[in-house]
């Protein structure tokens, strides 16, 4: 059994914004229950924790076969640098983070040279969404996982896995000040617009989104709107929606984005772990998404649930209207987003009951992710 007061050296990979903000609360939260050491790959977040990150995470915040296939080789040289970093850095576990493309091949390799080593995934794979197989395949190379859902240990389970539900972290994340929310004040109604964090998202939605702001301008006069992004894609953010009829302001600053995200009377929101943002501020919003026509295919072919937004399923309600693939379409998100703005009440009790069931009130889940890994370390290796 291991000793909690002995130096613990960990590997953390994180490959994309959210990640970051998970693999930073949990370092924190490690720091305060034990000694420990990081190494790895993260973003500023996990940097300002202590960790010298191996290369920049950017580089792996790709999705989507079409996406990844121009990038294989790269990604594949970074793969092979990192089950090596990870070998000879004297760690005791590795704790990825998301990406499973990136992050369960590392953890392949580490496996495949040393079977004792312990893997630890934070994010289960939404094997409840599409391809329920991946969970199997999981249990080949992770002997943990953290969940962000309360509905996911039992399948992680299932496949020979041990796993906790340590909430989700949006549950902890600060809210505005009146001060940052008073920032946002004005005469017309504040639209969000959150088209993604990665390049390809960004691209594919800028023009879709700056064509719905163009149609409710014309009903709004008085439309303002702000639009948070991530320092990755700012420069090509801004120069997407140069051209919109409202020209946006472009948020980097953390505390103007919470005061965006307070201020705002309804979003339109690129599909993703954003809804939960919006949700956690009591933010109406609009789903819209789109991807390269292989990628949204093969995803319709393997899907088992009929919504992509996750206020829709852990509220297991329909209440967030969503326009995926070829009806990601101006002519029909903004007619969507006037009826939201005009009658918030329905998600409004969804989203209540959404950060009820996240864990909202509770112990902060970066610190239950470390109790939970330090129990999973402490517990004999799977045989």
């Amino acid at each position: 059994m291991r000793d909690d007061s002995q130096l613990l050296k960990l590997f953390l990979i994180a490959g994309e914004p959210s990640g970051d903000r998970l693999g930073a609360a949990l370092m924190a939260g490690l720091r305060a229950l034990a000694p420990v050491e990081f190494a790895g790959i993260g973003g500023p977040l996990m940097q300002a924790e202590g960790m010298e990150s191996l290369f920049p995470m950017e580089e792996l915040s790709v999705m989507g076969i079409a996406e990844v296939l121009p990038k294989y080789f790269a990604l594949k040289r970074r793969i092979r640098q990192t089950a090596d970093a990870v070998l000879a850095s004297g760690a005791e576990a590795l704790v990825t983070i998301d990406s499973p493309d990136f992050c369960l091949r590392v953890a392949t390799l580490v496996k495949a040279a040393r079977p004792e080593f312990r893997t630890i995934h934070y994010v289960a794979p939404s094997v409840w969404a599409w391809r329920p197989g991946r969970a199997a395949k999981m249990a080949k190379v992770i002997d943990h996982v953290l969940a962000l859902l309360p509905f996911e240990p039992p399948y992680m389970t299932a496949a020979g896995m041990t796993c906790d539900f340590v909430g989700h972290p949006v549950v902890a994340e600060p809210v505005a000040t009146a001060e940052e929310k008073a920032a946002f004040a004005g005469k017309g109604p504040l639209l969000l617009a959150l088209p993604g964090s990665r390049r390809g998202e960004v691209t594919r939605l800028a023009p879709v989104f700056g064509a719905v702001v163009g149609r409710l301008k014309a009903t709004h006069p008085g439309l303002q709107v702000a639009l948070p992004t991530v320092r990755g894609v700012a420069g090509l953010v801004r120069e997407l929606t140069a051209g919109w009829a409202v020209k946006p302001e472009i948020i980097e600053d953390a505390a103007l984005k919470r005061g965006a995200f307070a201020a705002a009377d309804v979003a339109l929101a690129a599909s993703g772990t954003v809804s939960l943002e919006l949700a956690a501020n009591g933010r109406p919003m609009v789903i819209a998404y789109d991807m390269h026509p292989l990628t949204l295919w093969l995803m319709r072919r393997a899907a088992l649930v009929d919504t992509v937004t996750l206020v829709n399923l852990v509220s297991e309600t329909r209440v967030v209207p969503e326009f995926i693939g070829p009806d990601c379409r101006a002519d029909l998100i903004a007619p969507a987003l006037e009826a939201v703005l005009a009658d918030p009440s329905a998600q409004r009790a969804a989203m209540a009951l959404t950060m009820e069931r996240l864990g909202r009130g509770g112990e902060p889940p970066g610190l239950r992710a470390a109790r939970s890994v330090l129990a999973a370390l402490r517990a004999a290796p799977r045989r």
